[in-house]
Parts: C-alpha cells; structure tokens; sequence
C-alpha cells in the first residue's frame, strides 16, 4: 500500500482527484532512485505521489502541453529540485528525454493518465464540457491549432459524422452531423450549450445516466487534440526509455485507448512474428514487454466519491531484457 503521505497527496487535492493513484504509483516506482516520466502533469496528484517514493537521487519528468498544466508543475518544479517540467505533447516523449540532460540514462517508469482533466472540464471557458455556457474550443493547448467552433464551421457533412462514428462511437452521427451543418447556415455554433441543444434535438433516443451530446463532445475533442496519435506515437517510443524491468503504467478512461494500449502490450509481449520454419532460437523471439497482473478498475468506494473514475482502467507493463 502507498503510505500514509501519498494518501494524503490524494485527500488535499483540491483541483483534480487522481484517478487510480494508490495502485498507480505503487505498480510504476520500483527504484526511489530511478528517473521517472509521468506524460500526463494534469495538476500534479500522480506526480506528487511519485514523488513522495523517491529517494534523494530520484528524478521525475513531467509533460503537458496545457498552459495551465505547466504553470502548476512550474510551481511544483520551484519547490523541489528532483523535478522538471517539460512542455509538449507526449507522443514527443523521446525527444524530451533525450533533452533533458539524461546522460543516457534510461527510465525506470512511465505513466500516462490519459483523457482530459477535471480542472479542463470543469472551466467552462476551456469549452470541454456541455455542463455550462462556454465559447466551444476543446483545445489542450489553445493557443496551438483549430478550436471546435472553427473545424465544424468548415467540415463537410461527411467529416463530421465519420468522426463523430469513430470516435465517438456515435451510432446517430449521421443525423447529428445533418443537424450541425443545417444550424450552422442559419448562425454560427460558437458556444458548448448551442452544439449541445443541436445534438439533443438530433438524437431520437436517450441512453440512461448519459447526456445525447456526451459522445459528440469526446469525439470533436479526441479529434482535435489528435490524441489517438498521440497515444500510439508514445507507446511506439517507451521499450526503447524503459530500463530492463521498468514499469509501463496507462490510465485510460475509454475503449478507444485502452484498445490502442492493450494491443499494443500484447504485440510487445509476443515478439515480432516470423515465417514458420525459420531456424532462430526461442530467445530471438523474445517480446521486449509482459503484462503485469489483470486490468485494474477503481474501486466501488473510488467510484463513490469520484465519479469521474468510473470508467478508468489500468494496465501495466514490465521492461524484458
């Protein structure tokens, strides 16, 4: 179990409650004085915690590429000096590594804590949540790319509902995208209450608990943050990071990622896959991952107080030799 110091980490968080947090850290340091990246700074619960099980010679990269993130992990840098900021996407993270004056040196552990973050969608200005009347962006980063607002006042129909089917799994995507591009003629879709209306009107049924628009917003905001990529480009990078017998640990909160990291620690844990009757011994072959344990969910006490945990599942992963 995390001590008793880390609880606490997840207790005082006032901005974001860190899903997973005790079994996280717990599955990812092995080594207090190993060198650590977590992917995904959010407001720094994971992080914290990471840090209260380092030793002296310990060291924590953190990336994020959302200008609040990072003036948050700014604030933790200042306070201690095992730990660094580096601003960015972590599909990137081989390119931070490689400049954060590592000296070759491998990690003993990543983490990544995917989707978005409670502090994003509970500003209403940051236009992630339909929960409250605000300017319809979506952006990680908004000072880097097309808000919301500009990619539907431009996508065609079509677009519109192939993202909405897959990535939203918007099974009315169609008629949903029907209704965004005729709304659109009569005045522009600027704010997240307005996009939300036109898909309620859009969407004949109602799944139980969810609001008709909740599948829209994940897929405009997945798609716009192109965060699949960002996903596969990260994992693609970490065997080639992580020190023999260091950790690989992924938080995701839908099917989408988590079939994207699932898959992909098994194909590393097979081994390339060679013609039948090649001589090659059984070590060549050898997978450069092994899955740790069963998938991890949060608890029913978990889910209680955060509900936002819900959906959350973790799957960790061993460095081979």
């Amino acid at each position: 179990m995390i001590d008793a110091q880390c609880k606490a980490l997840q207790n005082n968080c006032l901005l974001h409650q860190p899903v997973l947090l005790e079994e996280s850290v717990a599955a990812l340091v092995m080594d207090s004085n190993g060198i650590y990246l977590d992917g995904t700074f959010g407001r720094g619960g994971h992080s914290r915690a990471i840090l209260s099980r380092l030793g002296a010679a310990g060291r924590l990269l953190a990336v994020d590429r959302d200008p609040d993130a990072v003036a948050a992990a700014r604030a933790l840098a200042a306070e201690d000096p095992r730990f660094s900021i580096h601003p960015g996407r972590f599909g990137t993270i081989g390119e931070i590594v490689a400049a954060a004056g590592l000296d070759g040196r491998p990690l003993s552990g990543i983490l990544l804590d995917l989707g978005v973050s409670s502090p994003q969608l509970d500003a209403a200005q940051r236009g992630f949540s339909f929960g409250a009347e605000g300017p319809l962006d979506m952006r990680m980063d908004p000072h880097s790319g097309e808000s919301a607002a500009q990619w539907l006042a431009r996508a065609d129909e079509a677009d519109i509902a192939a993202i909405l089917y897959e990535l939203g799994e918007e099974r009315f995507g169609k008629r949903i995208a029907r209704a965004i591009v005729a709304a659109r003629t009569a005045e522009p879709i600027t704010s997240t209450t307005q996009l939300a209306e036109i898909v309620a009107r859009a969407v004949p049924t109602r799944e139980p608990g969810k609001h008709p628009a909740t599948r829209t917003f994940q897929a405009l905001r997945i798609h716009l943050n192109d965060e699949l990529a960002d996903i596969r480009s990260c994992l693609d990078q970490v065997c080639d990071l992580l020190t023999v017998a260091g950790r690989l640990v992924v938080i995701s909160f839908h099917s989408l990622e988590d079939r994207i990291v699932k898959r992909f620690i098994r194909d590393e844990a097979q081994g390339p896959v060679l013609p039948k009757g090649l001589p090659v011994r059984a070590t060549a072959v050898q997978g450069r991952l092994r899955a740790l344990g069963k998938p991890v969910r949060p608890t029913p006490s978990e889910v209680a107080a955060n509900p936002r945990a819900r959906s959350a599942i973790m799957r960790v992963a061993e460095r081979l030799s």
